[in-house]
């Protein structure tokens, strides 16, 4: 019996208008009164989940959130940090030198704010979706004491096609690289995913594996969909995700989620 379900939010909770859905929040309080638990596991930071938690009544004691891709476990009410694993100002340093190699913008998230050193649209959409500011400061002007959770490629989707395929082998062995949207090549820290976060819930909550569902569309969710007992790719869900997946549900647009938490929580 699957007793907890993670949810990603763009592209799998959220509608393509970045709301819940009517069918998706009936699901859910459905699902907590029985007992079960409701998880958020999101690339976004903490800013940016806030007010979702909030309109889904997923802050108490007993309530848990895996922001930056699972780089931040927290309780959602009192802000103990069950695991953080952040990046270090090096890094971001290193990957701007390749950005300008691969002539790619970048931005990196800090816990508060997203710092870039040009701004552009794409970190625009990042700190219009997450509420945070944007700071367009020099790479080499940021503090030591700047706490770098993670690292983005951001720009069309037609050139981060490109780029993948240009990341040198020693990038690839020093990070976790996912992809969340056409737009966002993420960097983190490479004992850092959505599996690792849901997991360090899980076992706060003293579940099993087996007793978890993990829900999403981009390849920043296959390590969670991989991890759980039940794997879900949404609809809309990137070919290789639904290829990882033990179950496709219906598109973010057609309540996916909600009809995975009627067949496999509610029956």
């Amino acid at each position: 019996m699957y007793k907890l379900i993670a949810i990603d939010m763009d592209g799998t909770l959220l509608n393509e208008n970045k709301e819940i859905s009517k069918a998706n929040y009936e699901a859910i309080q459905k699902a907590k009164k029985i007992g079960k638990k409701v998880v958020l596991a999101t690339g976004r930071p903490l800013l940016g989940v806030k007010k979702f938690l909030e309109e889904l009544n997923l802050i108490s004691d007993e309530d848990y959130v895996a922001a930056f891709n699972g780089a931040l476990v927290q309780n959602t009410k009192s802000g103990r940090v069950v695991s953080k694993t952040t990046l270090h100002l090096n890094d971001y340093k290193l990957l701007y030198d390749l950005s300008k190699k691969l002539n790619v913008n970048i931005h990196a998230l800090t816990e508060s704010s997203v710092i870039t050193p040009k701004n552009n649209k794409y970190t625009e959409v990042e700190a219009s979706l997450n509420s945070i500011p944007i700071e367009e400061i020099p790479v080499e002007s940021v503090s030591e004491d700047e706490t770098i959770v993670k690292v983005m490629f951001i720009d069309e989707p037609e050139l981060i096609d490109k780029v993948i395929k240009k990341i040198p082998k020693e990038i690839k062995e020093k990070y976790t690289i996912v992809r969340s949207a056409p737009f966002f090549l993420e960097f983190l820290d490479k004992s850092v995913n959505k599996g690792v976060g849901v997991n360090a819930i899980a076992k706060e909550l003293g579940l099993d594996p087996k007793e978890v569902i993990c829900v999403g569309d981009a390849g920043n969710d296959i390590d969670m969909i991989k991890y759980a007992g039940l794997g879900v790719a949404m609809g809309n869900a990137f070919d290789e995700v639904k290829e990882v997946a033990n179950y496709v549900t219906l598109s973010n647009e057609d309540d996916g989620v909600a009809y995975v938490i009627h067949k496999f929580m509610l029956k």
